[in-house]
């Protein structure tokens, strides 16, 4: 076998779980993660080290010779890594970054990665915007993120890792007063002739801004031009008080006065939220985190596509090579 530079810790859990297994689907549910992801990891495992380490058959899976000699280094490097952990005596607080208070899927995700590692001090920040966050988790000032991986520039994907969490269908908040606010959901092709919000201008944000411009070619919607950059919820809402435009949204989008959500329809566009961090970040609340999103993931249904739903072309593209 080759000698890689790095290898990821991750990839050798994934290895030895089911090395010990001998069962893909049994080793996913002991290390909490889903079994596209656990084949994933090990395939990158093979790559980088040069050899497989596993025959798969539809009967059985086994390890090969190489397998066999991996085994014993794969237990003494993360034996050494949970006494180097352990040595050092409480992990320091893991800075995760929510966006914005009132979006509730990573704020839910972190809630329950505090119930999966109670010992851990998973602390919440709040960024607005991924592009934003993801220098700041660059640079070592955050841990994580949430927001749309796909959308962020090559550069900054080049240092960061992600697990997709959630498809989140997307909204439209608008005025009480406007001629689309009596529907209960809002068709596409309703909105054509309007100027919608979507963050336009605002250098922490450009993802959603790419996701909205996508969303509206050929539609006859038009992206609004670029408002004095608002911090904070208090300063945003009389921004858009004053705009009066329709705010391109998801539809767990906080509560704003004299406004109303609406569920956009017909077809439903999905606006992927990774969790991401950095690359070869190691942290007991990465996995808590992980794991967190696997559970409500697979609970709440975060990743089925409706029948009927659009998904960008070039989060399609990033979902199909992170398969």
């Amino acid at each position: 076998m080759s000698a890689p530079a790095h290898i990821d810790p991750r990839l050798l859990r994934a290895f030895l779980a089911v090395a010990e297994e001998l069962h893909f689907t049994r080793a996913a549910a002991r290390l909490y993660v889903a079994q596209q992801a656990l084949s994933r990891d090990v395939r990158r495992l093979e790559r980088e080290l040069g050899a497989e380490l596993f025959v798969r058959t539809t009967r059985q899976v086994t390890l090969t010779a190489d397998g066999e000699r991996l085994v014993p280094h794969a237990r003494r490097v993360l034996a050494a890594q949970d006494a180097l952990i352990a040595a050092f005596g409480q992990v320091r607080p893991l800075l995760v970054d929510l966006n914005s208070p009132g979006l509730r899927t990573g704020r839910r995700v972190l809630h329950r990665a505090r119930e999966l590692a109670p010992d851990l001090e998973l602390m919440a920040r709040y960024e607005s915007g991924l592009t934003g966050a993801a220098a700041e988790v660059l640079a070592g000032r955050l841990d994580a993120s949430f927001g749309r991986y796909a959308g962020l520039a090559p550069a900054l994907r080049a240092g960061l890792d992600h697990q997709l969490v959630r498809l989140e269908p997307m909204a439209v908040v608008l005025p009480e007063e406007h001629r689309l606010a009596r529907l209960d959901a809002v068709p596409l092709a309703e909105l054509a002739g309007e100027s919608v919000y979507a963050g336009a201008g605002n250098p922490r944000t450009p993802e959603w801004t790419g996701l909205a411009r996508e969303l509206f070619d050929g539609r006859g919607i038009e992206v609004a031009s670029p408002a004095p950059l608002a911090v904070g919820d208090e300063e945003f809402q009389r921004i858009m008080a004053k705009t009066r435009n329709p705010i391109l949204a998801v539809v767990d989008f906080p509560a704003m006065p004299s406004t109303v959500l609406r569920p956009l329809i017909d077809p439903v566009p999905m606006s992927p939220v990774s969790l991401v961090w950095r690359k070869g970040l190691v942290h007991p609340g990465i996995d808590a985190l992980r794991q967190a999103a696997n559970e409500l993931s697979a609970a709440e249904g975060w990743l089925r596509r409706p029948a009927e739903g659009w998904i960008s072309a070039i989060d399609k593209s990033a979902m199909n090579v992170h398969k």
